[in-house]
């Protein structure tokens, strides 16, 4: 299991922003609603998107975009047309003037534009945070992919754009799953047509000895790894196991589980706010709440309470559920 997976197993999206937006031209949204994560799919006509050091890029129907934020960008019918529309934190709406256009703008269930008939539409999921193992996974994306038609199963985007516009029971729920679905997708796409640009966690699994110890690291960070026992578990030698996981990873195994179950950690922090320290240590693999808690605070500089308070509070500052 790669950190990939962990985006649909893991902490993932929680009510998780979903819209399906209608647009006639001239027009040209500016989005600076901090997100860091955007992914565009495109279900007709043209879009342009673009953002500050990136040439404007096209893209039509079929298309993925994902904008790695926080950093604003700007999607448009054109790429010359200048934005009167922005997108603010907590996906608040407005003119250049500062009025708000949620409502009048507004097209029934789930749907948003300035023409309920116009010809450039598409749907937008925005991620406020994907967490630690989130951004693990996403490190290797620019700050904009382009992904051609196909590259995510158009009846996943069908069935969302359905969720999207039709007001039923447990609606989030399922839009967020579906979601991820398509950010998986759109992610193991990019990386299997870039495999120069695959992190180092994706690119080992081509060794079979680093793939199985990844695999039991990733599946069991509360087991009581040491070098000796992985090596066992992989049926190799400690020196082979050593060399082969630091040539394909980058990191030393003991190295890499450490870092592995801090991230973990981060997320469940965050994900569970109610497990306290103790069946949190336990379950990244540390014996004592002590042992973690520093552990943690050598790592990221701030204790673990610390960090979800911050987290926490950052998350409900925006709106998040």
């Amino acid at each position: 299991m790669d950190p990939l997976v962990h985006l649909m197993d893991g902490p993932r999206a929680r009510s998780a922003f979903t819209l399906r937006v209608v647009m006639g031209p001239p027009w040209a949204i500016d989005v600076r609603d901090g997100a860091a994560l955007a992914l565009v799919v495109v279900t007709g006509g043209r879009v342009w998107l673009r953002r500050e050091g990136v040439d404007p890029v096209p893209a039509g129907p079929g298309d993925v975009l994902l904008v790695r934020g926080p950093e604003p960008y700007v999607v448009s019918g054109d790429p010359d047309t200048t934005p009167r529309t922005v997108v603010e934190p907590g996906n608040r709406c407005v003119d250049l003037d500062g009025r708000e256009l949620r409502l009048s703008m507004g097209h029934g269930v789930g749907t948003w534009g300035n023409d309920a008939e116009g010809p450039d539409t598409m749907i937008i999921g925005a991620y406020e945070d994907t967490g630690e193992i989130g951004r693990l996974a996403l490190a290797a994306l620019p700050p904009l992919a382009v992904l051609p038609a196909g590259s995510v199963d158009a009846a996943v985007v069908a069935l969302l754009t359905r969720e999207i516009t039709t007001a039923r029971v447990a609606q989030s729920a399922l839009n967020d799953r579906l979601l991820d679905c398509l950010l998986v997708m759109s992610v193991r796409a990019w990386l299997e047509s870039h495999p120069d640009s695959a992190p180092n966690w994706l690119s080992g699994r081509h060794d079979p000895v680093v793939a199985r110890a990844l695999d039991l690291v990733h599946e069991h960070p509360d087991h009581a790894w040491t070098l000796d026992a992985l090596a066992r578990r992989c049926a190799v030698s400690r020196a082979t196991l050593a060399a082969r996981f630091t040539r394909g990873v980058g990191d030393p195994p003991m190295s890499y589980l450490r870092n592995w179950r801090l991230t973990l950690a981060c997320d469940l922090l965050v994900a569970e706010p109610d497990l306290g320290l103790g069946s949190l240590a336990a379950r990244v693999g540390y014996g004592s709440a002590f042992a973690f808690s520093t552990a943690f605070k050598n790592r990221f500089g701030a204790s673990p309470t610390e960090y979800r308070r911050a987290k926490t509070g950052a998350a409900h500052a925006v709106g998040v559920s």
